[in-house]
């Protein structure tokens, strides 16, 4: 009679083992940790994003405006700025690169260490100067009406067919002839029609800049209807 109590205690008591195994909740994986408000402002300015970028330093300076971290920030996000600034302005996207800079020097006077006397600091502040000079000299150069400044050469047909068409044009060319100083080659299909483009044109650039020396020449193209070509000098 013992031994067959002892057996059922014991499978009593492994029963009860198995069901409090089963009732305990499995372990979940656990969440990865989420980066801090500091980590998720240098990923904004580390993947351009420097509108949120400043956001989030604007956020974390209102709650902690004496955080030794908020200055190494704000000089890292100036410098962002300024760096693009720069990209868009080789571009020629001179509205782009007006407002990064702007951004750049409203940062700037804000970070101790870009406005101290260190050399470093001297440094940041003399690119800052030439970035802003290099976008003054954009802004005042007046804009390419038909020739793309960067291209070697570019060549425009010429709307022989309809006066008041080619007169806007040679108009539009002698702006860019002067302002880019532009060698001129007219090539035409028939010989008599250079001599009078080439009067037309000169007497615009001679409207615009009396002393300029205006280089033309001409080429016989039979097969091709009349064009210009232009090749600045000035970039």
């Amino acid at each position: 009679m013992k031994p067959f109590a002892s057996r059922y205690l014991l499978v009593a008591a492994f029963s009860l083992f198995l069901a409090a195994c089963s009732s305990t909740p499995a372990e979940q994986p656990s969440a990865p940790a989420q980066p801090d408000a500091w980590q998720q402002l240098e990923q904004s300015i580390a993947s351009s994003e420097l509108a949120t970028a400043e956001d989030q330093l604007a956020a974390l300076q209102a709650q902690a405006p004496n955080d030794p971290r908020v200055e190494p920030h704000q000089r890292q996000l100036a410098e962002a700025y300024l760096q693009r600034s720069q990209i868009v302005l080789q571009k020629g996207d001179v509205n782009a690169a007006a407002t990064a800079l702007a951004r750049a020097r409203a940062l700037m006077p804000q970070a101790p260490a870009l406005t101290g006397g260190d050399a470093m600091a001297q440094a940041r502040k003399a690119e800052l100067e030439k970035a802003e000079a290099a976008l003054k000299a954009a802004e005042a150069k007046p804009k390419a009406r038909l020739i793309d400044p960067a291209a070697p050469s570019t060549v425009v047909a010429l709307q022989t067919t309809d006066s008041r068409a080619l007169r806007r044009q040679l108009d539009d060319i002698a702006a860019d002839v002067v302002n880019y100083q532009c060698e001129v080659v007219f090539q035409v299909p028939r010989t008599q029609d250079a001599p009078w483009l080439k009067t037309l044109l000169e007497k615009r650039v001679r409207k615009l800049d009396s002393g300029f020396a205006l280089q033309q020449t001409h080429e016989i193209q039979r097969s091709l209807p009349a064009q210009v070509v232009l090749v600045p000098h000035l970039k």
